[in-house]
């Protein structure tokens, strides 16, 4: 019996060592498994053209060509980095973590100007609107003295906060609130915690649904500050260069198809990257985009000379 015992302990020893064994390799087997998958997405990150995108229209189509797949097609890799601040996109800029960014004039060539060469894509239709709080009562800029309104330091916001404030001149103060997200701007204007606030589309929209007065429409100025920004060494790069060609080449035909097909026809699309319903969509204006073009001289001139006000 004690012959028995001593054979099936042993039995048993070898066993539980086989067992852990095989269970310590495969624990080692899935973690080097991990790991190679993480150095492939890594390498494909690296390789790819990133991008600094907001949930903003003029950034449809970007997201129209990586959905449907027209970057693919042309063989460029393109990985968006959604933020929901312009200023989170500078930063990304400053620290190389991007190629591109979809910005305004201000920002850009602010950042020019710190020292990072920068060349432009395109310019975008991006338009703003100086929206009142209709539950303040805020219809008119004149009525701005002692109010708030919500904007951006360094940016188009800021600049046409002080277009519209100085067209009218209030005897008292306005108050200049940085807000940078652009979804939080738009939901203080519904709480009622801000009196005015600038915006976008599709949230300028959003903003006009709720029955909030536009005072002031960028567009009316014959301002146009939207653009997409690269990196001036991209065109030094062959690579690069190749990735930023193609990139144009899909931008253009994403704006064919969406002025083909209209908003509507990718409704999804607005509303996974701009969170904005079906009812916001369809009350968005009509929206013309256009084939990638040099932004206008008289607009990078506004830049010039611009003095930022502090409050």
């Amino acid at each position: 019996m004690s012959s028995k015992r001593n054979i099936l302990r042993f039995t048993l020893f070898w066993v539980t060592v086989l067992v852990l064994a095989s269970c310590g390799s495969t624990t080692h087997d899935q973690r080097e498994k991990r790991r190679q998958q993480q150095a492939v997405l890594n390498q494909r990150d690296s390789l790819a053209l990133k991008i600094a995108v907001t949930p903003t229209l003029d950034c449809l189509p970007i997201f129209v060509a990586v959905n449907t797949g027209i970057f693919d097609q042309l063989g460029v890799m393109v990985s968006l980095k959604q933020m929901n601040a312009q200023m989170d996109c500078d930063e990304a800029m400053r620290k190389g973590k991007i190629e591109c960014m979809v910005s305004d004039l201000m920002r850009t060539e602010r950042l020019k100007h710190e020292g990072i060469p920068l060349t432009y894509v395109t310019a975008t239709g991006m338009y703003w609107q100086l929206i009142g709080n209709r539950k303040g009562r805020v219809t008119n800029i004149s009525q701005m003295g002692d109010k708030m309104v919500a904007m951006t330091r360094y940016s188009a916001t800021d600049y046409l906060a002080t277009l519209a404030i100085d067209s009218v001149k209030p005897e008292n103060p306005v108050f200049r609130i940085q807000i940078n997200d652009v979804l939080v701007r738009l939901m203080m204007l519904i709480n009622n915690e801000m009196d005015a606030v600038l915006l976008p589309e599709p949230q300028a929209t959003t903003a006009r649904l709720e029955h909030h007065p536009v005072m002031m429409d960028s567009r009316s100025r014959n301002i146009r500050l939207g653009v997409i920004a690269a990196r001036a060494s991209m065109h030094n790069d062959g690579y690069r260069k190749k990735q930023l060609d193609l990139f144009v080449r899909g931008y253009n035909m994403a704006c064919d198809s969406l002025n083909e097909k209209g908003l509507q026809h990718y409704s999804q699309v607005i509303q996974d990257y701009c969170h904005a319903d079906e009812a916001i969509i369809k009350s968005i204006p009509k929206q013309t985009f256009n084939h990638a073009a040099q932004p206008r001289q008289k607009d990078i001139d506004r830049t010039r000379n611009v003095k930022w006000r502090m409050s």
